[in-house]
This record gives structure tokens, C-alpha cells and sequence, in this order.
């Protein structure tokens, strides 16, 4: 961390007048609070109050309760991460920071959802010397007012999916992203418009797990802010409508031991190492479960259908679009390329539970020494001989895997197990009468 006097110089300089310090909840939402510059230090020192309710509210910010959280009483203190302090380019006078959250005693909070993701981290490294690389791709919707009261129109051109011209006619926007983000120190592996009509798709670096994390919220909002400025709102649910692909959010992960790649060199399946392959058996076995955390809206499950690319199906393959885990091997000269893809989890989930929770599901693989099935090749939906298991195809579903899975559960830990439990129930309950295309629209401009 900077000594004081030379972080509070490089804010000065930077004409910083003010800081948001943001975390996550478990509906997928990125809360805030914020101080005046000139009180940052002490925020550190001290904390931010807030109350530990947070954890039990719901996409609508209607409030349920679980066992051990919710209701009125209770404080926590939300602490910066001042080595993720970053001056925002999109934003003048403002800088973000993430935030831990503590009990008055400075005593770690049990239901921090980024301690969790580091929890996590440090029991691979522990348990199997084992450093876990990650990377989120974010997709969005941006769209424009629409003329004389119409319902808003994606922006960014109506030309062809992934085409130059959609560039051409956003270039301006795409431009002010990409130097946005340059500013920040946030170096982005790739941008360009994707399927849907005002889609596009960014893809950030590889990282530690939480960091990883902290990178997609700052992706998000320096996303979000970037648009406003156009004059442009990005949407990030699920889906924005239900003719429409829908947005995901996939995690890259590789692991590494001994400053090597573990994902390739190895006697598995691709050239997989025995951990590699044990660790992504662990992620795929659990997947369902996962689910619950990765794809936690029920508008997830508008998007999560078959043969869309969207991972529907419990099964693996090599660059398998279609599979809900895709293996990269990457060319044989680049040692960093070797990776797995979890491609159904979307941007309504916290991406500190999705990091800490793949995980958790890996290193049960790993402790149980499994394999992996045969890959899929091809459309799993199209297979007429042994197809694998469709996975959860709505909310309660995957929610009767995670209550079963005492993998997630024991990692979990009771206090942050019971609120993500309470919150998927209560949106359930929110939805339960609802169309999917109320869903849509309920959810589009949340996230």
C-alpha cells in the first residue's frame, strides 16, 4: 500500500474529490458508499458503517431474512482495499476502491463475499500448492432513447453480429472504453460488438481470483459510466428481452504450480496435468449447484437454453462452444493460452461467490481424485446416443442442488451459505406469477 502522504498527493493531483467504496451483494448488485477524499485514511483506519442487511436484500431491494442475518439491528465496518484504489476516468473527481467488511471488532465479517473468494484462494495454495489464474468476459446491451415515447433501441448499429460496421458506426464509444480503461491500469485482452443487436463484449485479463472479482465490477461500472456519457444505458441482466441471445459473463481459469501451467505438459486428456483434470471434474460434477450461484436469477434461465452457446448441458469438450465447460489449449508455444471456460454463469451473479465457489467445487475434485467423461464434440442437444444431463433449467432446480451440496455449503459457512440461500428463495417468490417477459423487464436495468 502507498505511504499516506503520497496517496493523498496522487488523489490531489488526480483532482480526486471523493471515493466510492463498492461491494457486491448476493443478488448480484454492486452496492456503494462513499467519502470525501480528505476522509479516505480514516475510513481505512476506522471503517464505514453499514448495516449487515445488505446481505439479505433483493434484486427489487425488497428485504428477506435468513437465519443468522437480516433485520434492523447490527453494524459492520466496510474497510478500502487501497491497493486496488483507482483514479476513474470515466467519472472526474471521483475514485473506487472495493471493500472488505469487518465486525465493530475488526474481527473478519463471516458473510464477506470477497473474503470468501480469498478464503478459497489461499486454501489451493495450501492444500495443493496450487495458484489459480481468472478472468471474466463481460457482455452488455447498451441501448438509446427511443423516438417520441418508443421503448429504448439498441444502440451501436444494425449491421451484421461481430461486424466491422457495428465498430464503424460505435467507434467513438468503443474508442472512449478502450482508453478508459487504459487510464485505469486495467488492461483488456479484447472489445468488439458481439451477437445481439447492441451487444458488445469485453474481455479482461487473467488474474488471481480476487482480483479477478475486482476487475468485472470495475469493468461494469467504467462500462456504465462511459455509456451514460454517450448518452447511452448499458444493460447487464441475463437477457434484455426474451428473442434476444441474452448476456453472459464466463470464467477463464487456469492453475498454476511451481510457475508452471498446470492446464497443459501433463498424461490427462488434451495434455491436462492430474490436478488439472481432477479440478475440473470437481467444477463440472458440482456444476449444478453452481448454477445457484453463477446463474442466480431466475431470468438467468431465459438466457440458459440450448444451443444458443450458452452452456446448457453438464458436459465438457474441446473449444465446445456449446459445452458448459469449454478446454482451451491454447497454440503449443504459449504456455499462458491453456485454459478452461465456465460458460453459463451470467452477470446477475456476484463475481467474488463465482470465483470463491469454482473454487471450492475444484478442490473437491481434486481431494477426490476424479476424472473427467469422455468430451462432447458437437451440439450436446442434437446427440441421440448417451446425451449428458441437462442442467437446471430454473432457479429452484439449481436450488435444490445447492441445498444438497455439502461442498458449497461447508465453504460457504453457514452465515453466508444461509443469507445467498434466503435471497434466491426470495426472488424465486418474487417471480413465481410472473411471465418471462415481466422478468425481463423487472431485471433489465438492474444489474
Amino acid at each position: 500500500m502507498e505511504p499516506e502522504q503520497q496517496l493523498m498527493q496522487r488523489l490531489s493531483a488526480a483532482k480526486v474529490s471523493a471515493v466510492a467504496l463498492t461491494w457486491v451483494d448476493n443478488a448480484g448488485l454492486t452496492r456503494v458508499k462513499a467519502v470525501p477524499v480528505g476522509r479516505l485514511v480514516e475510513a481505512v483506519r476506522r471503517g464505514v458503517g453499514m448495516s449487515p442487511v445488505f446481505d439479505v436484500f433483493l434484486v427489487d431491494d425488497s428485504i428477506t431474512s435468513s437465519p443468522r442475518i437480516g433485520g434492523p439491528d447490527g453494524d459492520l465496518r466496510l474497510v478500502p482495499d487501497l491497493d486496488r484504489l483507482t483514479v476513474l476516468a470515466a467519472q472526474p473527481g471521483w475514485a473506487w476502491a472495493p471493500a472488505d467488511r469487518y465486525e465493530q471488532t475488526r474481527a473478519p465479517y463471516a458473510a464477506c463475499q470477497r473474503r470468501f473468494a480469498r478464503r478459497q484462494a489461499e486454501r489451493a495454495l495450501a492444500e495443493h500448492g496450487l495458484e489459480l489464474r481468472m478472468g471474466f468476459e463481460t457482455e452488455w446491451v447498451v441501448t438509446r432513447p427511443g423516438d417520441s415515447g418508443e421503448a429504448r433501441q439498441p444502440a451501436g448499429g444494425a449491421g451484421p453480429a461481430y461486424g466491422m460496421s457495428r465498430l464503424v458506426e460505435s467507434s467513438d464509444y468503443v474508442r472512449d472504453l478502450a482508453e478508459a480503461f487504459a487510464a485505469q491500469g486495467l488492461p483488456l485482452l479484447q472489445i468488439h460488438p458481439e451477437y445481439s443487436p447492441g451487444q458488445f463484449e469485453i474481455s479482461a485479463r487473467p488474474t488471481d481470483p480476487v482480483t479477478a472479482a475486482d476487475d468485472a465490477v470495475l469493468v461494469r461500472e467504467t462500462v456504465r459510466a462511459v455509456s451514460h456519457r454517450h448518452g447511452l444505458a448499458a444493460s447487464f441482466a441475463p437477457v434484455v428481452d426474451t428473442v434476444s441471445l441474452g448476456n453472459g459473463r464466463h470464467l477463464h481459469l487456469s492453475l498454476w504450480r511451481g510457475g508452471k501451467n498446470a492446464c497443459r505438459d501433463g498424461d490427462g486428456p488434451y495434455g491436462m496435468s492430474a490436478i488439472c483434470e481432477a479440478f475440473l471434474a470437481g467444477v463440472l460434477r458440482e456444476l449444478p449447484a453452481l448454477l445457484a450461484i453463477g446463474a442466480p436469477s431466475p431470468a438467468s434461465y431465459l438466457r440458459l437454453r440450448p444451443s444458443v452457446w450458452a452452456g446448457a448441458f453438464q458436459c465438457w469438450g474441446l473449444e465446445n462452444r456449446e459445452a458448459a465447460v469449454r478446454f482451451v489449449t491454447g497454440a503449443p508455444d504459449d504456455q499462458d493460452a491453456a485454459n478452461a471456460e465456465v460458460k453459463c454463469f451470467d452477470g446477475a451473479a456476484n463475481p467474488y461467490l463465482v470465483t470463491g465457489a469454482v473454487i471450492a467445487a475444484g478442490l473437491a475434485g481434486a481431494a477426490d481424485g476424479l476424472s473427467l467423461p469422455q468430451p462432447v464434440v458437437g451440439d450436446p442437444a442434437e446427440r441421440r446416443v448417451a446425451p449428458p444431463p441437462r442442467l437446471p433449467a430454473s432457479l429452484p432446480a439449481a436450488l435444490d442442488h445447492l441445498e444438497a451440496s455439502t461442498v458449497l455449503r461447508t465453504a460457504l459457512g453457514e452465515e453466508l451459505y444461509g443469507a445467498i440461500l434466503a435471497v434466491r428463495q426470495g426472488e424465486v417468490a418474487l417471480f413465481a406469477t410472473s411471465t418471462p417477459e415481466q422478468i425481463a423487464a423487472a431485471t433489465r436495468e438492474r444489474y
